[in-house]
């Protein structure tokens, strides 16, 4: 289904993980991937220019925590004397916007930047971030995509390794607490969910937790099988956090509006059913196509499949992981 240019921007803009399914700006207007490949533009590069001329909404959480929204995926900022510390680094070509924003919200230096995946739409920003003053710190599985030539097959595409400045200098291999700013960041790895380097960040005090894209608020979730995904670690993510959470909890999700425990537990719940219907009919013996033709998430495509991954691409997805 094609999403019409007034939907994208009620959504905020981009969704810069699941490709296959996309609609996105450019000079031209809202060009299918098909259209894009036939104007011999890759969809990587298209949503890397088109997020120069996308805005940077700043939502106010609590406790000197915000969300920077329109940058690819949704970036965390905790502001103080200690220096901010952001979760994720959104697309270079926002810069100018994201530099704007973080001014706004304090006069404090970047002081860490935490990657809760490899993905471009969350991590093409370290560069010019560490060139700013942050420490990077990411999940040993992220530093090693970042480093090296890394293809996505959903998307298409191959990644050349990242400029020494771009690579995190500090990883996690499971967890680790940083202390500043008089907050305590917890932050743990979930194992192989959207991809095998996917951390989340929890703010202690504040009570506010970072998913990254273990989450998709509203939205169904691409699988990253090429860099370690899988359908049951996804699940498992979601109920790790949904565990995590707290009824006053403040949930950043890796895309989609800020969030809370009773839509991490719909979330759960979306994916645990559509992989029961998914997998029994696999089981009977249903080829893919015989799959989506079933049509097993018509019960959620209404609010779940009006972005990015659409009914049928998020059935591939599924159907690769029973």
């Amino acid at each position: 289904m094609a999403i019409t240019h007034q939907a994208m921007l009620s959504r905020r803009g981009f969704c810069l993980c699941c490709i296959g399914a996309a609609t996105f700006a450019s000079s031209a207007g809202w060009l299918t991937p098909s259209e894009v490949f036939a104007q011999s533009r890759n969809i990587v590069d298209s949503i890397r220019s088109a997020s120069a001329e996308a805005p940077i909404k700043v939502h106010k959480l609590r406790n000197n925590i915000s969300m920077l929204e329109g940058s690819g995926g949704n970036i965390g900022v905790l502001t103080g004397p200690d220096g901010k510390i952001l979760v994720d680094a959104g697309i270079t070509a926002s810069r100018p916007r994201i530099l704007e924003a973080l001014g706004r919200l304090s006069n404090d230096p970047v002081r860490y930047l935490i990657n809760t995946h490899w993905h471009f739409d969350h991590a093409d920003g370290n560069e010019w971030l560490r060139k700013e003053g942050a420490t990077i710190i990411a999940h040993e599985n992220t530093r090693k995509h970042l480093a090296e030539a890394t293809r996505v097959e959903d998307w298409d595409f191959n990644f050349p390794p990242s400029p020494a400045g771009a690579v995190p200098s500090e990883v996690v291999a499971t967890d680790r607490t940083l202390n500043a700013n008089g907050a305590t960041l917890a932050l743990k790895h979930y194992g192989p969910s959207h991809t095998d380097g996917d951390l989340s960040v929890t703010f202690q005090e504040a009570d506010i937790l970072h998913t990254g894209d273990t989450y998709w608020n509203g939205f169904y979730p691409f699988i990253d099988y090429s860099t370690g995904g899988s359908l049951d670690g996804t699940i498992r993510a979601a109920e790790a956090n949904l565990s995590a959470a707290t009824d006053r909890m403040i949930v950043i999700p890796g895309h989609g509006p800020v969030s809370n425990k009773a839509e991490l537990k719909a979330y759960r719940d979306m994916l645990v059913d559509v992989r029961e219907k998914v997998a029994a009919l696999k089981k009977q013996g249903r080829s893919l196509d015989e799959t989506i033709a079933a049509k097993p998430t018509a019960a959620y495509d209404a609010k779940w499949g009006q972005f990015a991954v659409n009914p049928t691409l998020f059935t591939k997805l599924v159907y690769m992981g029973v």
